[in-house]
């Protein structure tokens, strides 16, 4: 009988570790989906700014680390935040106008690094000035860095408008 007493026991007590353990790391996990979540609204509302040529927001989502890279729309691969800075500020001289907005997104958030998977929705203008669809893949890493969840890597689908 002692036997199963100290079975139950440690059944039990595995359970409540496992249970507090999952509970503290649900509420963990939600907590930075929400602030992972608001950081992609400002990248959202940095990039409908870069749009009419103002380049301000989006130096604030960013981190300015050197490992950070961008692979934008319009193509090639930029490392390092003295790169991805000089593609956007190229990219707001272009005042494509429009917008852009997130669609289904889809968030893995630990305590340092998130992932954000969604589609990019909306119109900008070639180089023509006619307006264009947009209808394109995202993916968009993020980093908290001193308790601030910053962009370190944004990569989406090539739009031929913009193509080099």
């Amino acid at each position: 009988m002692r036997k199963y007493a100290v079975a139950l026991l440690i059944c039990t007590i595995g359970t409540l570790v496992t249970s507090s353990h999952s509970t503290a790391f649900d509420e963990s996990a939600n907590v930075n989906d929400k602030a992972v979540r608001m950081a992609a609204a400002e990248f959202y509302r940095a990039l409908n700014a870069m749009f009419t040529g103002d380049v301000g927001p989006m130096k604030e989502v960013w981190s300015h680390a050197d490992d950070v890279t961008y692979m934008g729309p319009a193509g090639g691969i930029h490392v390092g935040w003295d790169q991805v800075l000089a593609d956007w500020e190229a990219q707001a001289a272009l005042k494509l106008g429009g917008e852009v907005h997130p669609e289904e997104l889809h968030i893995n958030a630990g305590r340092d690094l998130a992932i954000v998977t969604n589609y990019e929705i909306g119109k900008n203008l070639n180089a023509d000035g006619q307006t264009q669809n947009v209808k394109i893949r995202a993916t968009n890493t993020f980093r908290n860095e001193g308790g601030k969840w910053k962009m370190i890597g944004h990569h989406t689908d090539l739009l031929p408008f913009l193509q080099q």
